[in-house]
């Protein structure tokens, strides 16, 4: 099986690069060398721009492929030049959407594939639902063979997933308070990369999966103080953990209150069984106290990669002393 991958060197798609090579895949990779991960040895590299189709159309010559997977399409105007650049090169077209785009908030949980997509609030999730209905209307109009993945907060050992990233985990070492929205009791699901992987390379070059979509998560559910907790345990700290509303925070920062408020403010509950029953075996096995060591060891091999941002740093603290200014001294 001959798959292209545009990106292939993320968060996410290196895991799954990784896991197509080990499995036979014939898997070539389409970017512009600038990721900070390496390709994964086995893979052929492919030197191009997805911005710029002629650089595409140049690097693929005559190539065809099983399956094509874009990593870093966002707009309906991207996936566009997708349609026009792989019309009649692939037996598969695979959209990277996104579970935030899902209802919000859900009618009804878990939330399966048939729930309905609905972000008020969001312009990411408002713009992977457009392409969606784009791509289904491919589907629909001329039988492109396309099929769509809606990850869910996927993390590898380099990712600190929180808003802000390394910086909340230096203010933690510090002893200086940080911000869990709401009551911290909504629940959530963090996936670990290679457990999405496992998903997800099962759907490459399976006809039962065009036409279809599908997200691939993990099966556990934290509370969001559950997993400042558990980060804070691998770091060797006791959280100083200050509930901050939602509102107030989107009132300080708009792109940080757009992804609380359009997805991570809500319950994040998912039904697995579509995955696990068109990709047998499929199970996510990594929890997250695994997942919060591994980060924790790949942040402390190197202090170069302890990147505190001191514009986050500050904000917190503005957010924090107009929250805690609120309440009344005795």
């Amino acid at each position: 099986m001959k798959v292209l991958f545009i990106g292939g060197t993320g968060i996410i798609s290196s895991a799954c690069s990784q896991l197509a090579v080990e499995r036979g895949v014939e898997l070539v990779l389409l970017n512009r060398g600038q990721s900070v991960r390496p390709p994964v040895e086995g893979g052929r590299i492919l030197s191009g721009d997805i911005r710029d189709p002629q650089s595409v159309r140049a690097a693929l010559g005559d190539l065809t492929f099983d399956a094509v997977v874009d990593w870093i399409a966002y707009t309906p105007a991207q996936v566009e030049v997708d349609l026009d650049l792989f019309r009649g090169r692939t037996g598969q077209y695979v959209f990277i959407s996104s579970a935030s785009a899902y209802q919000k908030p859900a009618a009804a949980l878990p939330v399966t594939e048939s729930t309905v997509l609905y972000n008020p609030i969001w312009p990411y999730s408002q713009n992977k639902i457009a392409c969606e209905e784009r791509l289904v209307r491919a589907y629909r109009e001329e039988n492109y063979p396309i099929t769509i993945v809606r990850p869910s907060h996927t993390y590898d050992k380099t990712l600190v997933p929180f808003e802000g990233g390394w910086t909340v985990i230096d203010r933690m070492l510090r002893g200086k308070p940080v911000i869990v929205h709401g009551d911290g009791s909504s629940l959530w699901t963090l996936t670990h990369h290679a457990d999405f992987a496992k998903g997800f390379v099962g759907l490459l070059g399976n006809p039962r999966a065009v036409g279809d979509a599908f997200h691939i998560t993990s099966d556990e559910w934290l509370t969001w103080n559950q997993v400042y907790e558990i980060m804070a345990r691998a770091a060797g700290v006791q959280p100083n953990i200050v509930h901050v509303p939602s509102d107030l925070i989107a009132a300080y920062d708009l792109g940080w209150g757009h992804s609380l408020l359009g997805d991570k403010a809500h319950n994040g509950i998912f039904d697995n069984s579509k995955i696990k029953r068109m990709v047998p075996g499929f199970a996510a096995a990594t929890p997250f106290a695994r997942g919060a060591e591994e980060i924790m060891a790949w942040h402390n091999a190197d202090p170069a990669r302890k990147n505190v941002n001191p514009q986050f740093d500050e904000l917190c603290d503005r957010i924090l002393a107009a929250y805690q200014g609120a309440w009344p001294r005795p």
